[in-house]
């Protein structure tokens, strides 16, 4: 195949003029902004908008950037929505407290209809993909002719990073989500999932937003990481593969980066993609805390619950950090919770029932304390080899 291109771009600060100046320049090493919209066109701008957390605490996209991108819309005469399906919070609240809400009204943008969506048939390029399934779309996708993906850098807990590819996801509103995390339990099928959404949604476009990423124990309550670069592309794996290679993590390991190149949406193989604009190199961070070892997990771990506890990663919860708020109860996806406060009160932080746990982490990433973490039991680190890298 031939090589697609993926715009490295340097970029230290949030600043208007700055970012303006270096997205038109990503958009010219990738062709120009008329290669993907069209004067009178709907863009819709889909920003990562988790939890609605300020911009500098790096959990989503930062507001000057959506602001740049409004406004370089608007010299291309343009009709532009934005918005994003956040985690509990409701959409318009999250955007309203991550200060993105703010830079659509100053242009009078509208948000578009994330609560609400229409059953559709996900696309998908393999059997064991998406094919056949079928997921809510927010109304405000279904409405609009371009899609533009600004995702942030962060790490992930089940997918390892989240850029691109899982930005996506923010496309399913409501209890959509939830639901998808119980028919795809483990890495690779959610993968497959977010692929075949990719497949059928099409984004023109996938802008990184990695000024100030995310490191540890992503995608919410990690810490700040200066990376001081934009990553743009039309290939999310190429895009995400780039993301992996600036901290050091083989592509290999990333199951969005995996089941999107099986699934045809892109590559994230070295040699098929061709990095513009400034040197990778120069903007290289190996040291950034993220979990370093491969997806996956043997017949036997999966299909043996009690095996698998004594071995696998698994959300824990830190009793000192704990506010007994009850949101990763409320997160949890499951029917019949994995975790519940002992004897109904909480006069003491939530129980784990691991085996019922499906390892989601939408626990640990919806907690607004910072108490929960990924943790491997001993006999994991000492006969798989895990580890607690993030």
């Amino acid at each position: 195949m031939s090589e697609v291109k993926v715009a490295v771009l340097h970029c230290d600060r949030y600043h208007g003029n700055t970012l303006h100046s270096t997205l038109l320049r990503g958009f010219d090493l990738l062709g120009g902004v008329g290669r993907f919209v069209q004067s009178g066109e709907k863009v819709l701008l889909k920003p990562n908008i988790l939890a609605g957390c300020p911009p500098e605490q790096a959990v989503t996209t930062h507001p000057a950037l959506l602001e740049a991108l409004i406004q370089i819309l608007i010299e291309n005469k343009t009709r532009i929505s934005y918005g994003d399906s956040s985690g509990i919070t409701k959409p318009k609240v999250a955007a309203r407290n991550s200060g993105l809400a703010a830079v659509a009204e100053r242009y009078g943008v509208e948000m578009g209809d994330f609560e609400h969506g229409k059953q559709i048939s996900l696309a998908g390029g393999t059997d064991n993909g998406a094919r056949g399934r079928r997921a809510p779309i927010a109304r405000a996708v279904l409405e609009s002719d371009a899609l533009f993906n600004i995702a942030k850098m962060k790490t992930h807990q089940l997918t390892r990073i989240t850029g691109a590819v899982k930005n996506l996801f923010g496309c399913v509103p409501g209890l959509g989500k939830p639901a998808a995390h119980v028919s795809h339990p483990e890495a690779m099928g959610f993968s497959r999932m977010l692929a075949g959404l990719h497949l059928l949604l099409r984004p023109r476009i996938h802008i990184l937003d990695g000024i100030t990423a995310m490191e540890g124990n992503g995608p919410r309550n990690g810490s700040p990481r200066s990376m001081n670069v934009i990553l743009m592309s039309e290939d999310p794996v190429a895009a995400d593969a780039v993301f992996a290679r600036l901290i050091g993590l083989n592509p290999e390991f990333v199951p969005t980066c995996l089941a999107g190149h099986e699934e045809g949406v892109g590559t994230y193989k070295p040699e098929e993609i061709s990095i513009a604009g400034d040197d990778i190199q120069d903007l290289t961070q190996p040291d950034f805390k993220v979990v370093r070892s491969r997806v996956g997990e043997n017949a036997l771990l999966k299909y043996y619950p009690s095996i698998r506890n004594l071995l696998l990663p698994r959300p824990v919860i830190d009793e000192q950090r704990c506010q007994r708020c009850g949101i990763c109860i409320k997160a949890c996806p499951l029917p019949e919770k994995a975790l519940m406060f002992n004897g109904g009160g909480a006069s003491a932080p939530p129980v784990f029932d691991y085996e019922r746990c499906i390892r989601c982490y939408c626990c640990q990433e919806m907690c607004p304390h910072r108490a929960i973490e990924q943790q491997t039991p001993f006999l994991g680190k000492v006969l798989l080899g895990r580890g607690d890298e993030a």
